[in-house]
């Protein structure tokens, strides 16, 4: 496309040195970047993995617990000062299930309960209560008791008091949104009988007592985690001699078939037995643990639950995005790989040819806007041609003396006419009204072709059927970092995908740096249009829907400067893209076209759609879950698949570099270009987006130049630093 932008009129200026205000097409991109980003993490950290009660922790002294809490049973009251240990009564269980609720088997084991009209005690986690609250509301509504095991199940020993009260209140803000209760029953994560208390965590208790809590530990442990086999869990589960029991069971934290199982048989046996299964608080004759929450807790509940379910629903969407997205990026690659080398074998093999040799003279046409740094490179080059041709500069208004600059160069066949400013379109069309010749050149005034270039970009008309041919624009000043990923981009991004699309038929874009016509296919389709701001895309689109073909031409170069900074690099690629979108728009009804002309409308355009307007706006997918990986795993794998997706573009970075035969050296910064460069482009992608659906309007802007790509003296000509004087000169 092309790279100069123009303005339209002066920006209104803040009254009275107001401050200035973020732009909404700016605010809501970052918006909802940040909204984004936010939702990812409070999913991630709502699916901290959750496993069995079976930490070993060193042993410590106990001479600071009482003895009646060691020697007592396995429920302890430390509210409001007491010290009290509480036992089951015999005939009496009070199973006991941790680490839930778990989408699995969570709701076997409740049919299990309901299946033997038992009552139970779920020990929940705030993440998992938070994620499955529906599962929360069914153990209530059957009746079953509830009770906190913190949010995300560290161990109590060793944090804070500040931690301890907010591992306690956000599960606690769980329940209460899932099932609008609050209780009063605590099991601490890794604990175990009351006995095996310690100076470590016994005072973790009386602060839990202080805060209200009564603490439930066990003196059965079914130890299911270790999945011993049905026999086993039912044997260590069963008590001895009829004695009351709290009996540790888990619905969570790994495949529980062999709980669930062993649920089911030991039920109907101990029953037979004499046994009877209730909650806690029905096993100790006590109220209830449960109470109503209502008013503003309630709602911050509801709140809680309603965002955490949101962000599972975005999760759920992005990762479907990311297979989309995945399988776009990698269809391309294959697409571009493929139709790329059998462009090059088509063009490159021994006697190939459009047709006759073209050796008419071209017209050679240069809108120029305020390009005095660079209209004399771009001038001589011109000059230097081996092709016939002549020059029109169309001064498109400039205050800065180009019209004079190119006047006094003296040069045959270069011709200015001048025009008040009225755009880069009206100025190709008065340029095209003016030129003598049938076929005709366009490019940028900041761009310097070969002497060759003219020549090679002709050829393609001894095809009469070829209305149109795209040059290769490479960049000139890639000697800095910004310059080096434009390059890669220039010559992996631009020129495979035109490779690819020449095989196809359906070129989207005839770059504005270098492009030809036929002067009878522009005629026909109205000349250059101001509809949009990409009208080297919207004349190409035009010219497939009249049925000509366009064609790629590799060895028409054009060195062209490209931004050097990113303010310079944002505006000029949130009017290509921007642009794009509305060319697509415009041209939306070659859709529909038939015949030969409906070739863009049923392979370009949804190709176009694809691949440069809906994949670039997903692709940030790939980043996004990369930083999700890394932060909440599984990183190892996270990595590989990131690195996985890079392999895949430099291998087609080099093969593109190894088609145009650039120096692989500018590859270095290829990683580099994928976490910075990139998300620079995904941001302008949109930003582009929300101008279009908010119906906004993009003016023309004049990006600064500075004139650092010389006029070639033969070859290539990009241009690099001179190293005694710190100036840019261009390599011969």
């Amino acid at each position: 496309m092309a790279s100069r932008t123009r303005r339209s009129g002066p920006a209104p200026r803040a009254r009275g040195g107001s401050r200035r205000r973020l732009p909404l097409r700016l605010l809501l991109p970052l918006l909802v970047l940040v909204a984004l980003m936010a939702m990812l993490m409070l999913r991630g950290y709502v699916h901290s993995e959750i496993l069995a009660d079976h930490r070993v922790r060193p042993p410590a002294a106990t001479d600071q617990v009482p003895e009646k809490i060691m020697n007592g049973g396995p429920v302890i009251d430390t509210r409001s000062g007491r010290t009290e240990s509480l036992r089951v009564p015999d005939r009496r269980l009070v199973l006991t299930f941790d680490d839930g609720p778990d989408p699995v088997w969570t709701p076997k084991v409740l049919d299990v309960l309901r299946k033997h009209d038992a009552h139970a005690v779920f020990f929940v986690t705030g993440t998992m209560a938070s994620r499955y609250p529906d599962l929360v509301r069914r153990m209530v509504a059957e009746g079953h008791e509830v009770g906190l095991h913190t949010f995300n199940h560290p161990d109590l020993s060793y944090q804070s008091k500040k931690r301890i009260d907010w591992e306690l209140s956000q599960n606690q803000l769980a329940i209460s949104g899932a099932a609008g209760i609050r209780t009063s029953l605590f099991r601490p994560p890794y604990s175990s009988f009351a006995g095996a208390m310690d100076n470590v965590s016994w005072p973790v208790t009386e602060y839990i007592g202080d805060r209200g809590y009564i603490t439930v530990v066990n003196n059965t442990d079914s130890e299911d985690w270790r999945k011993p086999g049905v026999e086993e869990i039912i044997r260590k589960a069963t008590p001895k001699g009829g004695k009351g029991a709290i009996v540790l069971m888990h619905d969570s934290g790994g495949d529980r078939h062999q709980t669930v199982e062993a649920l089911d048989r030991m039920l109907p046996d101990l029953r037979e037995q004499g046994y009877e299964f209730a909650n806690l608080t029905e096993a100790l004759d006590a109220p209830s643990a449960h109470s109503r929450v209502t008013g503003l807790e309630q709602w911050k509940g509801k709140a809680w639950i309603f965002l955490v379910q949101a962000s599972e629903h975005l999760t759920d969407g992005l990762v479907v995005g990311l297979a989309i997205v995945g399988t776009l990026v990698i269809g391309r690659f294959v697409l571009m790989l493929v139709l790329s080398g059998l462009h090059a074998r088509r063009v490159r093999r021994r006697g190939f040819s459009w047709g006759p040799p073209v050796t008419e003279p071209v017209s050679v046409l240069v809108p120029a806007y305020n390009e005095a740094k660079c209209i004399e490179s771009t001038v001589r080059s011109l000059a230097a041609s081996d092709h016939p041709i002549e020059v029109l500069v169309i001064d498109d208004g400039s205050s800065d003396g180009t019209a004079r600059i190119v006047e006094a160069m003296g040069l045959p066949n270069v011709r200015v006419v001048r025009q008040l400013n009225a755009g880069k379109p009206a100025a190709l069309n008065r340029g095209v009204a003016n030129a003598r010749y049938d076929l005709i050149v366009m490019m940028d005034g900041d761009t310097v072709f070969e002497p060759s270039t003219v020549r090679e970009l002709v050829q393609p008309f001894g095809d009469p059927r070829v209305g149109a041919v795209a040059g290769n624009a490479k960049v000139g000043n890639k000697d800095t970092l910004i310059g080096a990923w434009q390059h890669i981009e220039y010559v992996m991004g631009f020129n495979l995908d035109r490779r690819m699309y020449d095989v196809l038929r359906c070129m989207p874009t005839i770059p504005g740096a270098v492009g030809a016509f036929r002067r009878s296919a522009l005629e026909r389709v109205g000349g250059m249009s101001d509809d949009t701001l990409a009208e080297d895309t919207d004349i190409t689109m035009a010219l497939h829907r009249d049925g000509w073909r366009v064609v790629y031409a590799e060895n028409a170069r054009a060195w062209t400067e490209a931004p050097e900074t990113v303010q310079q690099l944002w505006s000029q690629r949130y009017r290509w893209s921007y642009g794009t979108m509305q060319a697509i728009w415009k041209h939306r009804r070659a859709l529909v076209d038939k015949g030969a002309s409906g070739r863009f409308g049923r392979v370009g355009l949804p190709l176009v759609s694809l691949f440069m307007v809906v994949a670039p706006l997903l692709a940030p997918l790939i980043d996004v879950f990369l930083v999700y990986g890394l932060v909440f795993g599984p990183t190892q794998k996270t990595i590989i698949a990131w690195l996985g997706v890079l392999a895949i573009q430099a291998v087609c970075a080099a093969y593109a570099f190894r088609l145009d035969r650039e120096r692989m050296t500018h590859l270095i910064s290829l990683p580099l270009q994928q976490i910075l460069y990139r998300q620079l482009m995904y941001v302008v992608l949109l930003q582009s987006w929300i101008t279009a659906l908010t119906g906004g309007r993009l003016r023309w802007q004049k990006l600064r130049r500075t004139g650092v790509v010389g006029a070639p003296g033969g070859g290539p000509v990009p241009s690099q630093r001179s190293q005694s004087s710190g100036e840019r000169r261009p390599v011969a």
